[in-house]
């Protein structure tokens, strides 16, 4: 051996000689790979960068001791049919081990259209659970306390709604607004960006969203308000630095948005949360979530000032990757998850839904939804990820990952501020035409077999899988459409008029809509009527379209 030369030199010698695979060998979103990474590839101080859990930048996690003081919350994703049916399935996920619930609405309750609309038929309670009134809200929960409870809300643009009716039923179980815990997730900024799903303008959608910061912050200590999602955003084809930094500057835009409505940011940003995607890019999805928090923490503090702790900690919830799972051989979906699972645990999620191996096919069955459960206890119980905290820390192609998504992050933010801003960068299509860049990149890999996903381009399936799935039937629209209906002739619908014009006058008047919104729910008032009379105030919105 050549003791002249150093053992980098003597190692880049001896990988020369060797044949690489004919493979690109990046991150799905296309950070190149070197071959080895050292010491040399870290950048900065170990406290200033890295430091201690628990501790300022939290690059290693919130809490000091993390899983190994309570492991993450167990919230799996359910809805679908009416509520009487979702009430059953949330109860079986409770008896399964849940600790708390997540709700998918369906999407004429996404879109703020009740069951009865022509524009929801063939949609009512197929993609999640039909909530048209109280009464709906009421049976959702029916024998599960609410008090007891921590319940995530998959709503976004008629969220303040969904959060009255909420708030109402627990009343109705003698539960206090002050008492109740969970999420709205309430992002209607990521809506314009990619879920496509709003009622408004994005200017007074933002103002809905103040109402509602505002009156959480004064009577829901417990609740967090908005729950900043980047999930939508990596499922409409964004790569990872995308998702965090589109993801971050709407959180940002938020906290502007409660300084402008006049609270103190330390009144309201410990209650924000966020949402995140857990793709299959192992370490690039660890490294995004380590930046994220990183990138938070340093800009509240030095941006807008904040005091308290709280007010600095990044708290998210991921969900695995629902584009990666595939149709061709299924079952193949349950490796899938778990990597991408046990990518979200290292990187230090506070709660976590696994998608089932066949929502690439329908929704889950009931056999699907226990694997999903059971592969989180594996994770938790058997692999002995939950034993140490931040245990990828200190890995040097972590690290200088982590710093990569870091700088991309802070390079889209320079340029949406340059924009003037969120608002205005959406208006100009600026998101939405970097994500549709990205996702064409990545098919085209596909199609040109630059990357490989098992069963769809490499290894395809000789043979069709023959899986069991779940289908809603049309006696559940019907059903639900005929409550409504009852419902509607039997409810003081002169009160409910009242209630109507009084949002609309507070809409009008620059007044807090939450308050008009919770009396309306009483009078069972219905989703669409709300939403409808709210319209005539804000108006509608339609995109400039990204080609």
């Amino acid at each position: 051996m050549d003791t002249k030369k150093n053992a980098r030199d003597r190692w880049e010698e001896a990988y020369a000689k060797k044949e690489e695979r004919d493979i690109e060998f990046s991150t799905m979103s296309g950070v190149p790979i070197k071959p080895l990474y050292t010491p040399e590839d870290v950048e900065g101080d170990f406290e200033e960068k890295i430091g201690y859990p628990g501790e300022y930048p939290y690059t290693r996690g919130v809490y000091p001791n993390m899983y190994r003081g309570r492991l993450w919350t167990v919230r799996q994703f359910a809805g679908f049919g009416s509520a009487t049916e979702t009430n059953e399935r949330f109860k079986y996920l409770i008896e399964n081990g849940q600790n708390g619930l997540s709700i998918a609405f369906d999407m004429p309750t996404l879109m703020g259209l009740d069951s009865d609309s022509p524009l929801s038929l063939g949609e009512v309670g197929t993609e999640g659970v039909a909530v048209d009134s109280l009464e709906d809200m009421e049976r959702l929960f029916e024998g599960i306390p609410m008090g007891e409870i921590s319940t995530s809300m998959t709503i976004n643009a008629p969220a303040h709604v969904l959060l009255a009716m909420y708030v109402v039923a627990a009343e109705k179980q003698g539960v206090k607004p002050e008492e109740l815990t969970g999420t709205n997730q309430n992002d209607i900024l990521k809506e314009y960006i990619a879920q496509k799903e709003w009622l408004f303008p994005p200017e007074p959608s933002m103002q809905v969203f103040k109402d509602m910061l505002v009156y959480a912050t004064e009577h829901m200590p417990r609740w967090n308000t908005i729950s900043i999602s980047g999930y939508h955003i990596r499922e409409a084809g964004s790569t990872a630095a995308q998702e965090l930094a589109f993801t971050l500057s709407d959180g940002f835009a938020y906290v502007e948005a409660g300084i402008e409505a006049g609270l103190d940011v330390d009144d309201f940003a410990p209650r924000f949360s966020f949402f995140f995607n857990s793709h299959v890019d192992f370490f690039e999805e660890v490294a995004k979530f380590r930046a994220a928090r990183r990138i938070w923490a340093t800009v509240m503090k030095n941006k807008y000032g904040a005091k308290d702790e709280k007010s600095l900690l990044m708290r998210f919830h991921t969900q695995t990757a629902g584009v990666s799972l595939t149709a061709q051989e299924p079952l193949n979906n349950i490796a899938r998850t778990a990597f991408e699972a046990l990518a979200a645990i290292l990187g230090g999620t506070q709660s976590l839904h696994t998608n089932s191996f066949d929502e690439a096919l329908a929704l889950p069955t009931e056999q699907a939804v226990r694997i999903a459960v059971r592969t989180q206890q594996i994770a938790a119980l058997e692999t002995g990820a939950a034993n140490t905290v931040d245990p990828l820390g200190g890995s040097y192609f972590v690290e200088a990952l982590t710093d990569e998504m870091e700088r991309q992050a802070y390079d889209y933010f320079k340029q949406i501020d340059d924009m003037g801003g969120v608002v205005k960068a959406i208006e100009n299509g600026f998101q939405m035409h970097e994500i549709a860049e990205a996702s064409a990149r990545y098919q085209r890999e596909i199609e040109e077999e630059k990357r490989y996903i098992v069963n769809v381009n490499i290894h395809e399936p000789q043979e069709e899988a023959d899986v069991e799935t779940h289908r809603v039937s049309q006696e559940v629209s019907d059903e639900q459409i005929k409550r409504l209906k009852e419902l509607k002739q039997r409810r003081d619908n002169e009160q409910v008029e009242n209630c109507l014009k009084a949002i609309k006058k507070a809409a009008e008047e620059g007044e807090n809509t939450m308050y008009p919104t919770i009396e309306a729910v009483r009078a069972y008032a219905t989703v669409q009527e709300i939403c409808d009379a709210m319209k005539e105030v804000y108006g509608t919105y339609r995109e400039t379209p990204v080609i």
